[in-house]
């Protein structure tokens, strides 16, 4: 049974400053690229059998720095939509909403390109996801190159808990790597956030 290997994109501009960016499509810096690049390694190590990635160019790229071939753009990888929140900062949100966090409070509506969505819409992608590359894990590791916050409720739902289990999970840093894989037939976390 493979592993599923997740890639948090590259730094971005936003990453490096703490504002959510959901939607937004921002570029790698120098540093997002580097990193990516430096993550090659670990993966040549490794038989993978399908890579997919949210469509956003700092995954897409990611996926190409890190020399990933024939990836499959996956619309449910897209990040959390921020909605109302997008390129805000945790301080910036908790000025209007003391004491709010995302776990808990959700997003607010925002404009008709970022309307927001809330934890379980989130969670339901990333079900859908995960049911697609079960089958896929038989035959060998699966990539899936995406987000932060998609990320921790991608694996919490792989551990069979609440999507709310996400905020157990520390933040994967821009450019790092996770493996989910199962031990004694049951989900594990194999590695988190390795460099």
């Amino acid at each position: 049974m493979g592993e599923l290997i997740l890639i948090r994109h590259g730094e971005t501009e936003w990453s490096r400053s703490g504002r959510h960016a959901g939607r937004t499509d921002i570029p790698l810096t120098d540093a997002g690229v580097a990193a990516a690049r430096a993550l090659t390694p670990m993966l040549a190590r490794r038989h993978l059998v399908a890579a997919f990635s949210s469509p956003l160019s700092r995954a897409m790229h990611t996926a190409e720095l890190v020399g990933l071939t024939r990836v499959t753009p996956d619309p449910d990888l897209m990040e959390w939509d921020y909605g109302g929140y997008e390129g805000m900062t945790a301080v910036q949100i908790q000025e209007t909403r003391p004491g709010w966090e995302l776990w808990r409070d959700g997003v607010v509506p925002g404009d008709g390109g970022s309307p927001g969505e809330q934890l379980e819409q989130v969670a339901a992608r990333t079900d859908a996801v995960l049911d697609r590359i079960r089958p896929l894990l038989h035959n060998g590791d699966v990539a899936l190159v995406a987000h932060g916050h998609l990320q921790r409720v991608l694996t919490a739902r792989w551990l069979g808990l609440d999507a709310t289990a996400g905020r157990l999970f520390r933040h994967p840093g821009p450019g790092t790597l996770s493996a989910l894989g199962i031990e004694h037939g049951r989900p594990v976390i194999s590695a988190w956030n390795v460099l």
